[in-house]
């Protein structure tokens, strides 16, 4: 993969490290998030370690409520993630915009069921997340939430 096989479109968030852009893949016109991480801001927080850990547990995960890394790429600066698009975006910012600043129980309940499975399937691959928050939750096109930010999890193949 490279930058030219993408049409980069509207910024969808910032990190420390990067932003993240809608874009699409320019043969299939398939969308998804690309996110663009500084190589030197990785290096002066001493995070490439991390970001590898990330993209190779992350990379291998397949379920509906964990959003899919397809790939990814660098140049000279930057380092690529090919991510899945969720077009709901964050829901901690869902979560600011109900009423009281809270979930119905009912959408309560199918978001932590959602979760729950999601989390068995991350465990049955020994893969955990350690940073489970509304701002590493995203949501997708119908809603269903997205287990995203891999950043912190830990690959435990022991079984302590």
């Amino acid at each position: 993969w490279s930058l030219d096989n993408f049409e980069i479109g509207r910024p969808l968030g910032k990190g420390k490290f990067g932003n993240v852009y809608l874009a699409r893949e320019i043969k299939s016109k398939f969308i998804i998030a690309l996110k663009v991480l500084f190589k030197s801001q990785l290096q002066k927080c001493h995070m490439e370690h991390q970001l590898r850990r990330e993209i190779e547990i992350q990379s291998h995960l397949r379920h509906p409520n964990v959003l899919r890394m397809y790939g990814y790429f660098y140049d000279e600066t930057r380092i690529y993630l090919i991510l899945e698009f969720a077009a709901n975006g964050e829901m901690y910012k869902f979560l600011k915009r109900q009423p009281h600043g809270r979930f119905s129980e009912p959408q309560t309940a199918n978001y932590m069921a959602q979760l729950a499975d999601a989390l068995m399937y991350c465990h049955a691959q020994k893969v955990i997340h350690r940073d489970i928050k509304p701002e590493n939750l995203l949501l997708g096109i119908h809603g269903e939430i997205k287990i995203a930010d891999f950043g912190w999890s830990v690959h435990a193949p022991s079984s302590r």
